[in-house]
């Protein structure tokens, strides 16, 4: 038996938790990620979202990873083809990153098997109206946020 919630918010706050946990441990295990490890497909999904190439502080706002860790990933990205980077024009010292075609394809690939693994475990968990509402609640929670995470 659980004991009373200290304060609905912190109930709720690791309700959150648990579920993210639960469904990214059953992602994991799915066989999506053959090409790409979930971290790096992060990355490509995020660059996909961007209408141009972003700024690599703008990519770690997005992402969960240290900073040093995601230049630790853009630069095997970009070895592999991925991803490709390049000198701000206005400011030398910002570097721009960006999905190359390999890297676009690799995504959209990755990402349908990873859409349909998402839709399976979230109908089988919720119905449409839940699903809604569990979309509306996550936008309030992101501050409004449409495009990234």
């Amino acid at each position: 038996m659980r004991p009373a919630a200290v304060h609905p918010a912190n109930d709720a706050w690791e309700a959150l938790l648990a579920a993210h946990a639960a469904l990214m441990k059953e992602f994991a295990a799915r066989d999506s990620w053959a090409e790409v490890s979930m971290r790096e497909y992060d990355v490509l999904y995020t660059l996909s979202k961007c209408g141009s190439p972003a700024r690599l502080g703008e990519l770690h706002r997005h992402v969960l990873l240290s900073q040093p860790a995601l230049s630790r990933l853009v630069r095997r990205l970009t070895a592999r083809g991925l991803v490709e980077c390049q000198d701000d024009p206005a400011d030398g010292r910002i570097v721009r990153v960006s999905l190359t075609e390999t890297g676009r394809q690799l995504q959209r690939q990755v990402g349908r098997r990873h859409a349909r693994d998402v839709a399976r475990a979230m109908t089988a968990r919720l119905g449409p109206a839940e699903l809604e509402e569990l979309a509306v609640i996550g936008r309030k929670l992101a501050g409004g946020r449409e495009n990234h995470r």
